[in-house]
């Protein structure tokens, strides 16, 4: 355990001088899919999907194995044509019959194939807030990983399911500086940009280490306000000037000043700011470890990144651990949930 975090905070750090060496400053996502492993499907054709998952769900026993090679191999919106075509060709929903005709982590995994991406953040955001305490895991990961459009995305889905305002949701069932963060990341207004002002870089740089390492105590409104507010291409740049100016990187210093959720919120703002396949390699990790499997996360990471760049995540994976995505869903997850996982891995390393 602690040789492993050991490993991936020296990961970020190394991550973090190229970054001083290359002043390499990148956009939030991959762009148009092209670092994903799910493609969407040449020569397709939306009734013959249609009608295979027709068979393979008719009568006695469900042939789990067409259901992961139809849904597995396609693109979200390709899903989608196939739901219109189901429904068209049966009268019946394909979610239902996913339902009725599968069980466990397999159906859920499958109900997250044919769940548009926005509507499955918002169910995610949804079951991380309901009843009794929240899911704060959930939370940090998705809203500090999603972009401005998928934010916004979200938080219309959310109001298109419950007639609410997801800030005023969120507002109800928050407190405390964890809140103030939070709730300035979902409102999906990040400042644009793809480039980085060195200078005003700097000057944020010089505010943050005034706010913590410098004084006693720490100022986490200032924390909060940069780093939930300034652009991707922006916060990438203090994290350099940070070091320069501390000797420390942000990370650290963050570890160092405060504790709880907000420690975990504004590590993984600094993380997904630097390398996003290395933060979702290190939650698909962490989702695995020890004596059980967190398959909600790992559904989650698995389906939401595949046609965006989980062919990075599984090359930040091998870097991490010295052994491949592949290798570790082999180990731990099994059955048709495991077949279809592997699919959407899309190969070893």
């Amino acid at each position: 355990m602690k040789t492993f975090r050991l490993k991936v905070i020296r990961f970020f750090q190394d991550d973090l001088e190229s970054l001083v060496e290359e002043n390499a400053l990148s956009t939030f996502t991959a762009k148009g899919g092209e670092r994903g492993t799910v493609k969407p499907k040449a020569a397709f054709d939306a009734d013959k999907d249609a009608k295979a998952l027709m068979k393979a769900m008719k009568g006695l026993g469900t042939n789990e194995k067409m259901l992961t090679d139809v849904l597995a191999d396609r693109s979200s919106a390709q899903r989608q044509l196939i739901c219109t075509a189901y429904q068209k060709a049966t009268g019946r929903t394909l979610l239902k019959d996913l339902k009725d005709e599968t069980s466990g982590d397999f159906r859920n995994l499958l109900v997250v194939l044919v769940t548009p991406p926005a509507e499955y953040d918002c169910h995610e955001v949804m079951r991380a807030i309901k009843g009794v305490g929240t899911e704060r895991n959930t939370l940090v990961e998705i809203f500090s990983s999603r972009t401005n459009q998928e934010i916004k995305a979200l938080s219309e889905a959310f109001f298109k399911e419950t007639q609410k305002q997801l800030i005023s949701k969120l507002e109800k069932e928050l407190s405390g500086d964890f809140s103030k963060a939070l709730l300035l990341l979902a409102q999906g207004n990040r400042e644009p940009g793809t480039k980085a002002d060195v200078e005003k870089a700097r000057e944020d740089a010089k505010t943050l280490y005034s706010a913590g390492e410098k004084k006693l105590g720490t100022d986490e409104a200032k924390f909060i306000d940069i780093l939930c507010r300034k652009s991707i291409p922006h916060i990438r740049q203090i994290l350099v000037e940070y070091k320069n100016i501390s000797g420390k990187t942000l990370q650290q210093s963050i570890e160092a000043e405060m504790s709880g959720s907000l420690e975990k919120l504004l590590v993984a703002v600094v993380k997904c700011a630097e390398n996003l396949p290395a933060y979702f390699a290190e939650c698909l990790h962490d989702s695995m470890k020890g004596g059980g499997t967190d398959e909600s996360t790992l559904t989650r990471i698995m389906v939401s990144r595949s046609e965006i760049d989980l062919l990075d995540v599984r090359t930040e994976f091998k870097k991490l651990y010295n052994y491949s995505l592949h290798s570790a869903l082999q180990s731990e997850v099994s059955g048709d949930y495991g077949d279809c996982l592997k699919a959407i891995c899309g190969g070893d390393d």
